[in-house]
């Protein structure tokens, strides 16, 4: 029996050993895995340690009511945009998503965020082109580009992009609640773009450079004849005309002014410059100045 234990010790001994080195392995593995849980098992381990943010989602009325008490009775119309976007995000396919997202190009507007309401309300028209509030949307667009039209000394992209924007609710729908807002709008633009001619025209008249100066009133006198700068635009083409002795399209400018704004001081000053060329004021009905106010109506 002792020389039985004698060879048994040494294998008991063995294994031990050998399972202190398994155990040793084990534990090596398990500290490596800790610094790589982010390759793979972190995932996992973030289950564990991480707070649960399961998304809970709001009732589409109640997001479209909050929204409407932000913008209506907080005066908040940042915060309540965020509301009718959060609606559009949770209930993307429902009623109210259209409603909200109508509001919240309304609400943009209210902002000044021009470029947030353009995006939003084209969205609306195109996403929603059948649907009643169709008309509006396409107003917010122009009103939002309307609202930037700068000052005459600069560039007038805004404007026209403006007045494309307007045409387009009165031809749309001629017949809505904005259509006569929208022309009311557009006449201020054109006059905003003929008081631009009218600026450089000016220049160029000083300059003596009559030519370019009559180019830019002709602008006024054939494409903005309902704005109040057709008037200085008139008598500006009696002054450039007689100045480069073209006596005759002088006299037509004057005779139009007169006969279209008898009373305007505009036509007093070129009365007195024809005369003062020994001719009075003449219509030529064939000339460009008499065809354009006929074709309006106004000659």
């Amino acid at each position: 029996m002792s020389a039985q234990r004698m060879t048994l010790e040494p294998n008991k001994s063995l294994r031990l050993s050998s399972l202190g080195r398994s155990l040793r392995l084990a534990a090596g593995l398990i500290a490596l895995a800790i610094p790589l849980s982010g390759c793979g098992t972190g995932a996992l381990w973030d289950k564990f340690t991480q707070k649960d943010d399961t998304f809970n989602e709001e009732p589409a009325d109640k997001l479209y009511n909050e929204g409407l008490y932000l913008m209506n009775q907080r005066k908040d119309n940042k915060a309540a945009s965020k509301k009718f976007e959060e609606v559009d995000r949770q209930h993307p396919y429902s009623d109210w998503a259209r409603k909200s997202l109508l509001m919240s190009a309304y609400s943009f507007y209210n902002q000044g965020d021009y470029d947030s309401c353009i995006g939003a309300a084209t969205r609306y028209v195109t996403l929603h082109p059948g649907s009643p509030d169709a008309a509006y949307a396409q107003y917010l667009i122009a009103a939002s580009h309307y609202d930037q039209i700068p000052d005459i000394s600069r560039d007038q992209g805004r404007t026209e992009k403006a007045i494309a924007a307007l045409e387009e609710v009165i031809r749309k729908y001629p017949t809505s609640e904005y259509a006569n807002s929208a022309k009311a709008k557009l006449e201020g633009a054109r006059d905003q773009l003929a008081g631009k001619e009218m600026d450089v025209g000016r220049y160029y008249l000083e300059k003596k450079d009559y030519t370019a100066a009559i180019n830019r009133f002709k602008t006024v006198v054939t494409r903005y004849q309902t704005t109040r700068h057709v008037e200085e635009a008139l008598a500006r083409l009696t002054e450039s005309y007689m100045s480069i002795g073209i006596v005759g399209e002088a006299q037509t400018a004057a005779a139009v002014l007169g006969h279209n704004f008898p009373d305007s001081k505009w036509y007093k000053d070129a009365y007195n410059l024809v005369k003062s060329g020994g001719v009075e004021p003449s219509e030529n009905k064939g000339s460009y100045i008499s065809r354009a106010f006929k074709k309006m109506g106004l000659g």
